[in-house]
């Protein structure tokens, strides 16, 4: 195993901008900002309720080039990437994209993220946190590269159901054609471009991936393409609601990373999750492996569940009861979805009570001008997610 690392520059003081800063920056009326992994990232533009909306309703931009970008290349990058992540990537073929997550020896998960698979030796890793150390070690006496690339490749989330129609309008001939994870490379004014059809707002997206020094000429391209077509660029509030409409895991959020609690027993594995669709035990050894065959056997000691509540009040943070009595678990996300018309939540509830049909409440608690109020509403367990339109897959998408 190589490792390609170049000096560190020196370290920046405050929030970084990214390519597109000064653009965001023009159409961010509120002057709201947020850290996103050292890069000053737009919280809220004009209002949340305009952006959410134009997410369902037209075509949104949202600077993700802050996520974390990791190239694994050569003759061993499969066997890499198959012992990192719980999926079996070997089914993955060129010129498409796999949801993962990859655990500890435990079996705990350490992130998720997207693998891009772009020729038989050539992977792309992208997740929230960082991973580079944790890459080495998987690819210890492996023949593989491992290059971190995060600030070589600036990427755009291209949401909507005007999305594609705005890539046409781009001249990106063919693009309607690429069916959910497919990857594709264009040339926009002699620049490469490459688009993946991936995208976490349950909806129908497209996510740009270019140079940095071609990302602001890309995006006076798809600015100008998509004028009548209503795109607007959004921030990160926006996104949160719909990624839980969508129903897509946040860490530091519904679960804390393995490698960054804290405190003991505070991991989370696959089956607690949820997500033991994404472990392929079947395959050969990857990480985690052994572990997670005993925890396949065994019932979870707590689950993370969506939930419906009774009322309009989002029950931020609150505390789950049964029978409103005994304490039994508690919300990490929650909001009255304008779109589905529901107030819905994911929890985490203790073992014996996930299951559906068990008597539970939850504590929410109101401020009104410096006065609290509490109130108990009863919830249900449903399926997830909560919103994912059939134009989310539809190919090729229809021009709205």
């Amino acid at each position: 195993m190589t490792a390609m690392r170049k000096a560190h520059p020196p370290v920046p003081m405050g929030l970084q901008p990214t390519p597109f800063h000064d653009r965001v920056a023009a159409a961010n009326h509120q002057r709201g900002w947020m850290n996103w992994m050292g890069f000053a990232s737009a919280s809220v533009l004009d209002s949340v309720e305009f952006e959410y909306f134009a997410i369902r309703n037209q075509a949104t931009v949202f600077d993700i080039s802050p996520m974390m970008k990791y190239r694994i290349s050569g003759p061993d990058a499969e066997a890499v990437v198959n012992r990192l992540v719980t999926r079996d990537i070997s089914k993955l073929k060129p010129g498409r994209v796999a949801y993962v997550i990859w655990c500890d020896q435990d079996g705990n998960v350490v992130d998720d993220g997207t693998v891009f698979r772009f020729s038989e030796t050539d992977f792309r890793l992208c997740c929230q946190e960082p991973q580079l150390a944790w890459l080495d070690d998987i690819a210890w006496g492996f023949d593989v590269t491992v290059e971190d690339v995060s600030h070589r490749i600036s990427g755009l989330a291209l949401q909507g159901p005007t999305s594609c129609a705005v890539l046409k309008d781009m001249g990106l001939t063919g693009v309607e054609t690429m069916k959910p994870f497919d990857i594709r490379e264009f040339k926009v004014k002699a620049k490469a471009l490459t688009i993946s059809r991936t995208g976490f707002t349950g909806d129908l997206g497209y996510e740009l991936w270019m140079a940095p020094e071609d990302a602001l000429l890309i995006w006076d391209h798809m600015m100008e393409a998509g004028h009548l077509r209503g795109i607007r660029v959004i921030g990160y509030e926006a996104v949160e609601m719909a990624r839980i409409e969508a129903r897509f895991l946040l860490p530091r959020v519904d679960f804390v990373s393995s490698q960054t609690h804290l405190r003991p027993g505070r991991a989370r594995n696959p089956y607690e999750l949820g997500l033991d669709w994404l472990v392929a035990l079947d395959k050969p050894h990857f990480n985690g492996r052994r572990a997670l065959l005993r925890l396949a056997e065994e019932k979870p000691k707590r689950k993370l569940v969506a939930m419906e509540i009774d009322r309009d009040k989002p029950a931020h943070h609150a505390l789950v009861y049964h029978r409103q009595k005994k304490e039994v678990g508690f919300v990490t996300s929650a909001l009255w979805s304008p779109t589905v018309k529901r107030n819905i939540a994911y929890a985490w509830l203790d073992a014996s009570y996930y299951e559906a049909g068990s008597d539970l409440w939850v504590e929410i608690y109101l401020q009104r001008e410096l006065v609290w109020q509490r109130r108990m509403a009863r919830a249900r367990i449903v399926e997830r997610p909560f919103f994912r339109n059939p134009r989310r897959t539809a190919t090729p998408p229809a021009d709205f």
